[in-house]
């Protein structure tokens, strides 16, 4: 039930025809140009989150000593 070499061959000829070697290289360059961003983004996000990790959670407003009152 798999694909076999053959079937493959007549599929990417078919796309080969309808397309033209031109416009598939533009399609393989741009979509190897997205993931690259989008694995360059993934490296980001994660550096970003080592960095809030490190950080002590501080809610703004919050108060961390206490205070008396004057009445």
């Amino acid at each position: 039930m798999g694909v076999s070499i053959t079937q493959l061959v007549i599929v990417l000829v078919i796309v080969l025809v309808l397309f033209g070697t031109k416009r598939l290289r533009n399609i393989g360059g741009d979509l190897g140009g997205a993931i690259k961003g989008f694995r360059s983004a993934m490296k980001e996000g994660s550096a970003e989150t080592n960095i809030t990790e490190k950080e002590p959670d501080i809610i703004e407003g919050e108060v961390t000593e206490k205070t008396k009152d004057k009445v």
